[in-house]
């Protein structure tokens, strides 16, 4: 009986991650089969029966790896407890599984062992493992603290400006702040955020949660202790502040000047309405799926650019989607270090390790071919442009949710190449490596050095 109670035991570690990365990976598909079962219950959907399982399992994805596309409408397929589930999903996903999972161990038992510190260090990208308690208990201040601002916003403009119920307002600001803080995009209007488009009172508030959502959490904390002192901020932070800006203005520039005299979407808006429009949706290209104008009316070459947009992402470890500011910057540098003829990579007055070049051309590189590949296979099995399909992968991958109206038309097997997109995308092309990774392996031995020709 001993024997067997140990092989038992032996076989049941056999079974548990062996690496920080296989956790969150086996988090965040524990919480998407969960939600899919849940939305699948007849209580989750308005009218007789249950959500089929395609249908739940695509919108439980997107709600956890807080992507925001949609194959059904969440205003009118779901019932008010579907979408608390939904919320609930984005919540967690935002807020990270193993993080979550480690915060309430910090709840209930006051402390942390050191597994539960290296998977949320891992998922938080915590400098340290003693740190962990306190970026946890950081990050649920600065996520109650924008979502009550931004719901309490909302709810007024909803109330006051929209004739709405005490209690409906309530609702409609709540769960549009939780979606937008955690860059996730799902809307309970039909037409999203269409029917707001020049009004900066819900516009406005939604947009700076998505943008403080997206700089990541380590920016935050340190702005929070030197944000009068620039010149103590980490690389990181500079390098993120500094991305933020320059993207989110050029964004700008770039979607009103390509539409301002497009009749189907700015064309009919006023001079100021305009501004706002092309400013919110390029708030939006970079991590969140909301929309105030019908992107399947765009011009193809703006749809390009918010591709580019929406490829790169917010700051890393946050709520933002995409490949990271820091992983553009990086590639930046290093192509400016080779053009001026330079031999250490210098950033902000510091040096970048070579390990960091290595990572930031490995992701770029998993990521173009994983987009591309998806790209063809939808080619393959459907009829639609490439344009739009191109679109939709990136949308997709970057955990973005915007879309020019195509999701809900693309049969099973493309839903199914999402769904993966999607959770390729939130956890990261290295992350998911690593967590597929039986185990890491030291090489004992060098090769001898040899320069190919280049160019």
């Amino acid at each position: 009986m001993r024997f067997t109670a140990n092989r038992f035991r032996h076989l049941g570690r056999a079974f548990l991650p062996r690496h920080p990365a296989q956790a969150i990976a086996l988090g965040f598909g524990t919480a998407i089969v969960v939600g899919t079962l849940v939305l699948m219950l007849p209580i989750s959907k308005v009218g007789p029966g249950g959500a089929g399982p395609l249908e739940a399992l695509f919108t439980a994805t997107s709600a956890v790896c807080v992507t925001g596309l949609a194959v059904v409408d969440t205003a009118t397929y779901w019932t008010t407890f579907g979408q608390v589930a939904i919320l609930c999903l984005i919540q967690l996903g935002g807020f990270g599984i193993m993080s979550f999972a480690s915060l309430l161990g910090v709840i209930m038992a006051r402390r942390l062992g050191l597994k539960s510190r290296i998977q949320a260090a891992a998922e938080t990208k915590s400098t340290g493992f003693g740190d962990v308690k306190s970026v946890l208990l950081g990050v649920l201040r600065i996520t109650a603290m924008v979502e009550l601002c931004a719901a309490l916003l909302l709810a007024l403009r909803f109330g006051l400006g929209y004739g709405h119920s005490f209690g409906q307002s309530l609702w409609l600001g709540f769960f549009h702040s939780v979606s937008a803080f955690n860059n996730a995009g799902f809307a309970l209007f039909s037409d999203n955020l269409i029917g707001f488009v020049g009004d900066p009172w819900i516009c406005m508030p939604i947009a700076l949660a998505i943008i403080i959502g997206g700089l990541g959490f380590p920016v935050l904390f340190e702005l929070g202790r030197h944000y009068r002192k620039p010149l103590h901020w980490t690389m990181n932070t500079k390098l993120v502040l500094t991305g933020t800006g320059i993207l989110l203005a050029a964004g700008t520039a770039f979607i009103s000047a390509l539409e301002w005299n497009n009749p189907k979407t700015l064309g009919p808006l006023s001079a100021a309405d305009k501004l706002l429009a092309g400013f919110f949706q390029s708030v939006m290209t970079r991590t969140a799926g909301f929309n105030s104008l019908d992107l399947g009316q765009m011009d193809p070459a703006t749809w390009l650019g918010m591709d580019i947009l929406m490829f790169i992402g917010g700051g890393p470890a946050g709520t933002a989607g995409g490949l990271k500011i820091t992983t553009f910057a990086v590639l930046f540098f290093i192509l400016l270090t080779e053009i001026q003829g330079g031999v250490a990579v210098n950033v902000f007055g510091k040096r970048l390790p070579r390990s960091v070049h290595r990572e930031a051309i490995t992701i770029v590189l998993l990521a173009v071919a994983l987009v591309i590949g998806s790209t063809m296979a939808l080619m393959l099995i459907t009829d639609i442009g490439f344009d739009r399909l191109f679109f939709e992968t990136v949308s997709a991958f970057a955990t973005v949710g915007l879309s020019t109206g195509i999701t809900a038309s693309l049969p099973p097997a493309g839903q199914l190449l999402l769904v993966f997109l999607m959770f390729v995308g939130r956890l990261g092309p290295v992350t998911l490596a690593s967590a597929l990774a039986l185990r890491a392996r030291t090489p004992l031995y060098e090769f001898p050095k040899e320069r190919p020709l280049i160019g």
